[in-house]
């Protein structure tokens, strides 16, 4: 009956480890790279951050808008009749006839001032006796120039909108960074945990085996009279509670897929598969020398964090010098030159009362179109207008505001920056700590070994019991687990300090504008 058991219990032994064999075979297989790029495609923050670049681009674009030429058009026709009131004017009704059309082109320049080129023309036609030009035709060509020369003068004042949606962009690129940089170390840190809880489930398995091997072994000796059948119950004991800390193991393994799915945003069809995830890549463990002072000035060159704030105080600045120049009055310099031109048909009267016409000089719309393109008659005027306003309460409450800002700009990127050293401190000393821990508990794993085989050879010739064998046993499970556990964490502390320093995206070849032209 015993060797039925312990038949059944190998047969139990074999059927799991056969079983996860066979899951390890149908698993998708995925190397950090594989994890990172499938992640910044598909992960849904990273989608929904990416489009913010996008919208900042479409601001900037709106704000330039203002910096492209407004053409106008213009027509208009009246009719217009009336009684007549005596035979010298009509016979009997007093009949006008007006058209007009004017064409516009304005154009803001850097400086703030506008410039405009126009074109009008008109055709008039009356009935009226007397008339020395009927139907009449003018044109005049005219250049209007308006410079502010105080209030909302200047480049900065002109492209404002334009220099601060520039500046957005820049700070939304930059919060993109951010969220990759984020994004890529919470795949490292799922990545290699999943490594972590898998191999951590191996070595349960082993040391179950161990248990499991020295157990039929006992079982063996019970047999053949050589040990007292209640000798067995701490190997039965131990194999009972190993088998639980591979359930537990188990689930970790479980646990940590999802977490590293979720990230990851696995498509449909590879989530209705359920595979088990295969990492391919194994945690290195290499020394590396870390200056703070360098490790501190990398960080304050490449944290996106610090440069969005940077970014912020330059708007900030910008909105105060527009504060500031809105408490000016406004003067303006207005300039015009405008060239007329008239034509039509030219009638000539036999005399002043009879208003018979004796003579029609044709003449067309052309002709006034002429005129006023060649400039035949010059005009021009100059001015300047002051504007002073009794009160600027809003103004000033606006300046006073937007130097507050400024203030609380300049106080957040210090406070950032504070936050910054403290997170580079604390992240090279945890990489420091953790390299000195996994040389500890390597040194341990290795005397573990040592005490179980020493302890091994003293049961062969009977100077120990199984209870010492079965301890030094799970005294070793414990040093590998914490072993590979300390290796993962240096590896993930190497991954947090590249985060804090802002390298990780360039350590990795990872740039915003690569994954924005990829969407």
């Amino acid at each position: 009956m015993k060797r039925i058991k312990a038949l059944l219990a190998i047969l139990i032994m074999l059927a799991t480890s056969g079983g996860w064999a066979q899951e390890k075979e149908a698993a998708l297989t995925l190397t950090l790279d594989d994890a990172v790029i499938r992640t910044l495609k598909n992960n849904y923050g990273v989608a929904i951050q990416v489009l913010n670049p996008e919208l900042a681009a479409l601001s900037l674009s709106r704000a330039k808008e203002k910096f492209l030429p407004t053409l106008g058009f213009g027509f208009g026709k009246r009719n217009n009749e009336s009684a007549s009131y005596s035979w010298l004017e009509a016979a009997e009704t007093t009949t006008t006839e007006y058209s007009n059309y004017d064409l516009q082109v304005s154009q803001l320049i850097p400086t703030g001032g506008t410039i405009t080129a126009s074109l009008t023309g008109y055709r008039n036609f009356t009935n009226s006796k007397f008339q020395t030009v009927n139907p009449r035709f003018g044109s005049t060509l005219r250049f209007d120039f308006r410079q502010p020369l105080l209030k909302d003068f200047g480049f900065k004042m002109t492209l404002r909108d334009v220099i601060i949606n520039q500046n957005n962009l820049e700070i939304s690129e930059n919060d993109l960074e951010a969220t990759l940089a984020n994004t890529v170390y919470s795949v490292e840190e799922a990545y290699w945990n999943l490594v972590y809880s898998q191999e951590n489930l191996k070595v349960r398995q082993q040391s179950l085996q161990l248990a499991r091997d020295l157990l039929a072994k006992n079982q063996r000796a019970v047999e053949v009279g050589t040990m007292a059948p209640i000798d067995i119950l701490a190997a039965q004991t131990e194999v009972a509670s190993r088998e639980a800390d591979i359930l537990s193991a188990e689930v970790q393994v479980r646990n940590s897929e999802d977490r590293l799915r979720t990230i990851i945003n696995l498509p449909e069809a590879e989530i209705k598969l359920a595979l088990p995830i295969k990492p391919a890549d194994r945690p290195r463990f290499e020394e590396k020398e870390i200056s703070l002072d360098e490790a501190l000035l990398t960080a304050m060159e490449n944290r996106p964090e610090l440069k969005s704030l940077k970014v912020e105080l330059r708007n900030q600045n910008l909105n105060l010098s527009y504060a500031k120049n809105q408490l000016l009055p406004s003067l303006s310099l207005s300039a015009s030159y405008w060239s007329p031109g008239i034509s039509g048909d030219r009638i000539i009267y036999s005399d002043a009362i009879s208003g018979n016409i004796i003579d029609i000089i044709p003449g067309g719309a052309s002709g006034a179109l002429q005129d006023a393109l060649g400039f035949k008659y010059n005009n021009w005027s100059v001015s300047l207008t002051l504007d002073v306003p009794l009160t600027s309460v809003f103004s000033r409450a606006q300046y006073a505001q937007a130097k507050l800002n400024v203030e609380q700009a300049m106080l957040r990127l210090k406070n950032q920056e504070q936050a910054v050293f403290l997170e580079i401190r604390n992240a090279v000393r945890a990489v420091q700590t953790n390299y000195k821990i996994v040389h500890s508990y390597r040194a341990a794993r290795e005397l573990a070994e040592k005490k179980l085989q020493a302890e091994e050879e003293k049961l062969k010739v009977g100077l120990t019991t199984n209870y010492f064998v079965l301890q030094y046993q799970r005294d070793l499970s414990n040093a590998q687990i914490a072993e590979l556990k300390a290796v993962v964490d240096y590896t993930l502390s190497l991954a947090n300090l590249e985060k804090a320093m802002g390298t990780i995206l360039k350590n990795r070849n990872i740039t915003v504008d690569q994954l924005m032209r990829s969407e």
